[in-house]
């Protein structure tokens, strides 16, 4: 996932503001008791999460891939007031951990965290939607985007994680894997879709952010 040399990167982290002590310790608590922990989005991208939050001032947040709530509370740092944001992951064993960090940033009465199948309770969500933050299984990146675009509000947010996956999407010589293919596709469909505006971030493991027309 880093792309840039490793001084320029720490140039980049010193002249961000810092991250919460909150999130200092979500972010080590992640790296020692869970599973796959680059899947946090971290110091910056979490810094440019909080950021677009704060200049959109969303009244609901759709995250679809909660992971431990390093993302969900960064952007609830930019909520307007009475703002929700609606979080869905389907690995309920950390879910009592994730409950926890919400209750220690006091955001749980803001945070409607659901444990299931996102297919299946992407579609129930009733509102305009401010902001979406796609961060799950690649395979059906695009289908989460279908599921969303007609409930994101004209002049409203959809931001995709990973969409660079590691480099993969310039690296297509011979057989592509499917998380990797799942990901071209998604990059090239709305990048076509005449509903959005969007540009493609490379920080991290690539933003992509769309904006409805």
């Amino acid at each position: 996932m880093d792309f840039l040399p490793l001084e320029i990167q720490q140039y980049v982290e010193e002249h961000s503001d810092a991250e919460s002590e909150l999130l200092a310790q979500l972010n080590r608590e992640t790296h020692q008791k869970v599973m796959m922990p680059r899947m946090l989005s971290g110091h910056v991208q979490g810094r440019v999460l909080s950021m677009i939050a704060h200049m959109i001032q969303p009244r609901l947040v759709l995250e679809i891939g909660t992971y431990t709530g390093y993302s969900a509370i960064c952007m609830a740092e930019g909520l307007a007031e009475g703002g929700k944001i609606i979080t869905i992951d389907k690995n309920e064993e950390i879910e009592a951990m994730v409950r926890r960090y919400f209750d220690k940033a006091g955001i749980a009465d803001a945070i409607d965290y659901q444990i299931g199948n996102a297919m299946d309770l992407v579609p129930e969500v009733e509102g305009e939607i401010d902001l979406v933050f796609i961060d799950a299984d690649k395979k059906n990146y695009l289908n989460y985007y279908n599921l969303v675009i007609d409930k994101v509000r004209p002049g409203g947010f959809i931001i995709a994680d990973n969409v660079l996956w590691s480099g993969k999407v310039v690296k297509t010589e011979g057989k592509t894997d499917k998380d990797t293919q799942a990901i071209l596709d998604f990059n090239r469909s709305v990048h076509e879709d005449q509903r959005v505006e969007n540009v493609l971030f490379p920080i991290r493991d690539g933003l992509m952010v769309l904006r409805k027309k």
